[in-house]
């Protein structure tokens, strides 16, 4: 039997039996639909996280008090009895290599503009954080560069703070607020900078490191973040880093973390849950598989006088073979094609939905759930043609 009569032999039988073929078919279409769906949203969170932390840079050492191997975490919100201090960020800064360093302590406070209130978050910075973070000044100036211990009690307002904060066409340089009941004047706002991980980096004050460390008590600072130049690696800055503050605390009760490291970590990660949700689809596809052997199995048993005949003219085993992984085949591929088209109209529907999740199907994905729905219905077809080519043509053509 030559390959068109048998592919024109299998699309008659599909299509005489359109409702069964039909719901057949829906399975595998499911199947392929949850696959695309899943790896679409799990590839979309992967693309946001990746996105959300990259917006800081990739050349940024971050430096924390405590020694996260042995702790298990980093106990900078609780102290240490050796805690980093400005001293220590003002000797990185003078490392090699060393772009800046900047001592950070985080906190909330009520922010007191005359009348109006709002509670914010209080960030005690460097003069150097537009250029480590990566945020702009909108008007005015940033904090200057001073000593930290006769720093003067300047701010500078995020940019959601300055608009609720401020009636319109107010100007807010020279302005005297309140910062957890601490005096400070206006020297600056910063351009919008938008949101990370659901937090609006906006709505907050900066301030200088030195008086938020007196605003909310504390010895050291959380944490030190140091700027390499671009496009380098960190290793050598880490080396200088660990060797200079081993020297200084006498043992090593600080965890280096290197924001490029940080990435991979989480890079590998979003790719093996991606991995892990294609995975948990793919049941679904097995299930398609289990109704497609369903249908073959059927239909060798209704159709045995048809492959008696088949047999009596000349058949051969291989031909019969062929026309039922035919069948399955074709059953497979054209499932697949429906859950193709179903699953990126959903995945475009659930982009459009929720505009901030970058939520888009990859061909990739769609090619290797394709081509595992057409390997699928194949195994599922091979019990079920081996059986009907083993029929032999008498019996065959005696069944009822």
């Amino acid at each position: 039997m030559r390959i068109g009569d048998a592919f024109r032999f299998s699309l008659g039988a599909l299509s005489s039996q359109h409702q069964r073929t039909g719901l057949t078919a829906l399975g595998i279409a499911v199947g392929i639909a949850t696959v695309v769906i899943l790896t679409a949203l799990g590839a979309g969170l992967r693309r946001f996280v990746l996105a959300e932390f990259t917006q800081f840079g990739t050349n940024v050492v971050m430096v924390t008090p405590g020694k996260t191997e042995t702790l298990g975490f980093s106990p900078a919100i609780i102290g240490t009895v050796r805690p980093l201090t400005v001293e220590d960020a003002a000797a990185i800064a003078r490392l090699p290599g060393v772009v800046a360093a900047m001592p950070v302590v985080m906190g909330n406070a009520e922010v007191e503009w005359g009348a109006r209130r709002r509670r914010v978050s209080v960030y005690g910075v460097g003069p150097d954080m537009p250029e480590i973070w990566r945020f702009e000044t909108g008007s005015g100036s940033f904090l200057p560069r001073e000593d930290a211990a006769t720093a003067r009690p300047l701010a500078v307002l995020g940019h959601t703070a300055l608009r609720e904060l401020l009636e319109p066409g107010e100007d807010p340089l020279g302005a005297t607020i309140r910062v957890g009941g601490y005096r400070f004047r206006v020297v600056g706002a910063l351009r919008e900078k938008g949101q990370f991980l659901g937090f609006d980096l906006d709505d907050a004050v900066f301030v200088p490191v030195a008086r938020a460390l007196e605003m909310f008590d504390r010895e050291g600072v959380m944490e030190v973040d140091v700027l390499a130049p671009e496009g380098s690696r960190t290793d050598a800055i880490e080396a200088d880093v660990h060797r200079l503050l081993v020297e200084r605390h006498g043992r090593e009760d600080f965890t280096i973390t290197s924001q490029a490291a940080m990435l991979e970590v989480l890079a590998s990660v979003l790719s093996i849950v991606t991995f892990a949700v294609g995975a948990l689809g793919g049941i679904s596809l097995v299930v398609g598989g289990v109704g497609i052997l369903t249908i073959m199995t059927i239909a060798v048993r209704e159709r045995t006088r048809e492959i008696g005949l088949l047999k009596a003219l000349g058949a051969t085993r291989r031909s019969i073979v062929a026309i039922f992984l035919g069948e399955a085949a074709a059953l497979a591929g054209l499932g697949g094609l429906g859950g193709l088209a179903a699953g990126h109209g959903l995945a475009l529907l659930a982009g459009a939905l929720v505009p901030a999740l970058p939520v888009r199907p990859e061909a990739l994905h769609a090619l290797v759930a394709e081509g595992s729905a057409v390997a699928i219905g194949l195994a599922a077809g091979v019990v079920p043609a081996i059986r009907a080519a083993s029929l032999p043509p008498v019996d065959a053509l005696r069944a009822e």
